[in-house]
């Protein structure tokens, strides 16, 4: 963890440090994060203009959305301070569970863990997890993402 980096971000301090804008940053918070690890809450899932809402409802894929704007936002606060926020992509989802059809009917926050299994400044693998306010497992799955320079340099 570098020294400037914040333990905790309201949503506008991630939409500072991810790709994603507008509507498309779905992450409400920061709760905490390790070099290792990172959790972040979840509260927009059950509005009615969610932008990956399909036939009106929120269906748990959406989980994925979720923990790749979570593996970016892990990416950006392991990074040098002051890079701002790097393009990448979701390269590859694998052991993908979902224990529910829809995420939009669940009250309260969610919250999104991701564990970073291995991985560079290029590309880093991750296990995640997303639960319900009552702590019910709602997805789950690993993911392999692709970030920063090697986009740039046409590695991708």
């Amino acid at each position: 963890m570098t020294a400037l980096a914040p333990a905790t971000l309201d949503h506008a301090g991630i939409a500072a440090r991810v790709p994603h804008s507008g509507a498309m940053c779905l992450l409400d918070a920061l709760l905490g994060w390790t070099p290792e690890r990172i959790c972040c809450r979840i509260t927009g899932h059950g509005a009615a203009d969610h932008p990956l809402r399909l036939d009106g409802t929120l269906p748990s894929a959406a989980a994925l959305e979720y923990a790749s704007q979570a593996t970016a936002l892990h990416g950006a606060l392991c990074s040098a301070p002051g890079s701002g926020p790097r393009p990448g992509f979701l390269a590859s989802a694998r052991r993908l569970r979902l224990h529910v059809a829809r995420l939009d009917d669940r009250s309260g926050a969610l919250q999104l863990e991701a564990t970073r299994l291995a991985g560079d400044d290029a590309q880093a693998l991750y296990d995640f997890t997303l639960r319900d306010a009552a702590g019910a497992l709602l997805a789950e799955g690993r993911l392999t993402v692709v970030h920063g320079r090697s986009l740039a340099a046409g590695h991708a």
